[in-house]
């Protein structure tokens, strides 16, 4: 078994290796943090690796403060309580602790504690990131403890706005983390539904990455690589919850595809970030729900591309063969099939597909998202 443990600076200061939660207080010194405010949710806030977190950091001499009134599709009020509790305890610096809502969240809070414009301002549109005050925003260490989301190498956060139900990815470059610490052995006791989601994220990012029509050769391979990661050592994660060295492989997988989607992202993900702001499913499984119809959608466009994909990660058929592996994939953990099955309403989905046709990441999709073709996407799914 080979479990590894290294630092490395792509795409920033990485921390790799099991036991190293037990440098998390020197981590936040180093990226200038006397006064951390942990931000997690209230699940993980309850379970004993967040306990030994905050004795890290309070042993290091920088107290003991958590705010982990953060949901699952964190959204704008969330953001408003943190920041209360953050300006309160004259804290100057974020550790984002948890899967990807925590890590959002959390690099919202840093984000808007001193900002001169509204966060919906700040939404990953052109330039709109230069409204923001960079000087004010607050140094943030990231410590995933899911293996999916990669957001604790993301210059980005996702925030649901409560009125309108719809995420929106809020976008600055300051908001990449100045440290991240990956530790697997907090990732041993997920859930197995969570390992599966959060895994099926992963896969989803590398597979929309490399399927994009956008050109960043980088990201092409980075991705390609993280879906091999992804079908080698995902099934033994969720088969084996303390197998270290799949956790350790997974979490690799997760940041690498969280780097390649800088090339872009597409359906899967349009599709989801509705479906999990009107009916709070889980976002990664969400992605897995929908990932072989996307795939069929897109296949016109993306066939030769699979087929290659297929032949590196020695899976026989080409195109089919890899649909077919996505779909063993899903079986095996138990992921529902359709969005039906999740709750998804026929009724509501005039609604999703105007939202999905906003989703930024519809504009990275190999064929053209119109209304028509989104709709049928959507029913096909359901």
């Amino acid at each position: 078994m080979t479990i590894p443990s290294a630092n490395w600076s792509y795409p920033t200061t990485i921390k790799f290796g099991c036991g190293r939660i037990s440098e998390l207080a020197d981590l936040c010194r180093a990226a200038g943090i006397s006064r951390p405010l942990l931000v997690t949710d209230r699940a993980l806030s309850a379970l004993p690796i967040t306990a030994q977190a905050l004795e890290v950091i309070e042993g290091g001499g920088l107290g003991r403060a958590i705010f982990d009134r953060v949901d699952p599709n964190p959204t704008e009020a969330n953001m408003l309580d943190g920041l209360e509790v953050y300006r309160a305890g004259h804290h100057d610096g974020v550790v984002a602790f948890g899967g990807g809502s925590a890590l959002d969240l959390g690099k919202m809070i840093a984000l808007m504690v001193d900002q001169p414009v509204r966060v919906w301002d700040l939404e990953d549109i052109g330039d709109w990131w230069t409204r923001a005050n960079s000087d004010t925003i607050a140094p943030i260490v990231a410590v995933p403890t899911t293996a999916g989301t990669g957001s604790e190498v993301g210059r980005a956060g996702v925030l649901t706005d409560s009125e309108t139900h719809r995420k929106k990815i809020i976008f600055h470059p300051k908001l990449m983390p100045a440290i991240t610490l990956c530790d697997p052995e907090l990732t041993v006791g997920m859930p197995a539904a969570i390992t599966a989601g959060t895994g099926m994220d992963a896969l989803a990012h590398c597979l929309e990455a490399y399927c994009s029509p956008h050109y960043h050769p980088m990201s092409q391979g980075i991705a390609l690589e993280g879906m091999r990661l992804v079908f080698e050592y995902l099934p033994r994660a969720y088969a084996t919850p303390d197998d270290l060295e799949a956790r350790a492989q997974m979490m690799s997988a997760a940041a690498m595809g969280a780097v390649a989607f800088q090339k872009g992202l597409g359906a899967i993900h349009a599709l989801s970030h509705p479906v999990g702001a009107v009916y709070n499913t889980h976002h990664g499984t969400t992605n897995a729900v929908v990932m072989p119809m996307v795939l069929d959608f897109n296949r016109a466009a993306i066939e030769a591309r699979i087929d290659r994909a297929a032949a590196y990660l020695g899976i026989d058929g080409g195109f089919d063969g890899f649909r077919a592996a996505v779909m063993a994939l899903r079986q095996s953990f138990d992921i529902p099939p359709t969005l039906g099955a999740m709750g998804v309403a026929a009724a509501r989905l005039d609604e999703l597909t105007a939202m999905a046709l906003e989703d930024p990441s519809c504009g990275g999709n190999p064929v053209a998202m119109t209304a028509e073709n989104t709709r049928a996407l959507f029913e096909s799914c359901l």
